[in-house]
């Protein structure tokens, strides 16, 4: 999937594809405005906290270096059946940011169209996992103190101005879950600067950084940043975990009266660590990722006239002579063969309007079409869909 936020964010970083996410760090900018204005808006983000009914840690307040207690800008909002729902209190909200605070809005690609499409396309461009959270910071709002993150991260500075500080890692590669709490900051210096509209940087796991608006006086910053979560080889030996219950003698009691079975459950587990190797986990973390929330389709609402795949993970299309097999999500489709030209369109991951794409590959398509979204690896192209895609991700027919 072509996506203009990747295409950027490639050139602004001097990337060729993903394989330098988690290398170094490097720092560049996205030279066309009206992409960045696309992306996100402090009002846009604004409107989405007034619209939802979000929760802690979801969304969080810190002012002065430390979280707001929720009920200070929380409200319930009651029914006429007395029917309780935690909002926003949107003045209390406009308040605090007057004086000089930070909202921040964990998993924005759950509720904005377009976070969930560049989301999409970034984990097809990563082969991993990847979400992103909004930060809003108004006027002199101090940061957050020095911290490391357990995954990669790709930040783009959408609106105004903050000042970064960027260190070397104290542990390599520490993990989230480790055998080292990693609690001392490195005092190698790698980068500390201000970054403006249009910046952009990857921080790499586990170096740390913070970022602050203080001493700023006036303005404001809102930046987005993507978390990649890479696969580890702690994660490949935990898969094989999974693959051993197979076997018997993996099943069996450790016997720590007697001291046998040792030599076994060796051999067993040197043979398992031969049949399945990191390359073979990887490609199985792709295509058995259960499937995202989507708009189910009900004939009864209207004809299927729109589709795109939003699959976590791009489908792998298998040729097989007589047949075509789709293997996505956990799931294997054998179709015949004529179907593979309306595959490759629908499963680009590019929006498909049926009745154009009939035009360029035969009417079979939205039959094709049909079973996919049955299938789920396709979803109805609402409004409110497509909008996460306008002028980001080109029709799949165009």
């Amino acid at each position: 999937m072509e996506h203009r936020l990747i295409s950027a964010v490639e050139t602004a970083l001097g990337w060729n594809g993903a394989e330098e996410l988690g290398n170094d760090f490097v720092r560049g900018t996205i030279d066309d405005p009206g992409l960045v204005s696309r992306i996100m808006t402090p009002n846009r983000l604004l409107d989405i906290a007034m619209r939802r009914s979000l929760n802690r840690p979801q969304f969080r307040c810190f002012q002065k270096g430390e979280e707001v207690h929720p009920a200070i800008y929380y409200t319930d909002s009651v029914s006429p059946r007395g029917q309780s729902i935690p909002m926003v209190n949107m003045r209390s909200l406009g308040r605090l940011l007057g004086e000089g605070a930070t909202m921040i809005m964990d998993q924005a690609n759950v509720f904005d169209p377009t976070m969930e499409v560049a989301c999409r396309a970034l984990q097809w461009w990563s082969h991993e996992r990847v979400q992103v959270n909004a930060y809003l910071t108004t006027n002199a709002a101090a940061g957050f103190p020095l911290h490391w993150d357990d995954h990669d991260v790709v930040i783009v500075q959408l609106a105004g101005e903050k000042e970064w500080e960027v260190r070397a890692t104290s542990r390599k590669v520490p993990m989230y879950r480790d055998s080292d709490p990693n609690s001392t900051p490195s005092d190698e210096i790698i980068w500390s600067g201000v970054m403006r509209t249009g910046d952009v940087m990857h921080i790499p796991r586990g170096h740390w950084h913070q970022a602050t608006r203080a001493g700023s006086g006036s303005g404001k910053s809102l930046h987005v940043t993507f978390g990649i979560t890479k696969r580890t080889g702690a994660s490949w030996l935990a898969w094989l975990a999974d693959w051993c219950r197979e076997q018997e003698v993996f099943r069996h009691d450790l016997d720590r009266w007697h001291g046998t079975g040792g030599d076994a459950l060796t051999a067993a587990a040197t043979e398992l660590v031969g049949e399945r190797s990191p390359a073979d986990f990887l490609a199985a973390y792709e295509q058995e990722t259960s499937l995202p929330r989507h708009v189910p389709f009900l004939d009864v609402l209207g004809p299927l006239d729109a589709v795109v795949c939003t699959t976590r993970f791009r489908p792998r299309i298998q040729e097989g002579g007589e047949t075509v097999d789709v293997v996505a999500s956990g799931k294997k489709l054998t179709l015949a063969s004529k179907a593979l030209p309306a595959l490759r369109l629908l499963l680009s991951g590019r929006p498909v309007q049926l009745e154009q794409a009939a035009a360029v590959v035969g009417a079979d398509v939205v039959e094709v079409a049909e079973i996919l979204v049955k299938e789920e690896l396709c979803a109805v192209l609402t409004p409110e869909l497509s909008s996460g895609y306008t002028g980001l991700v080109t029709n799949a027919v165009s």
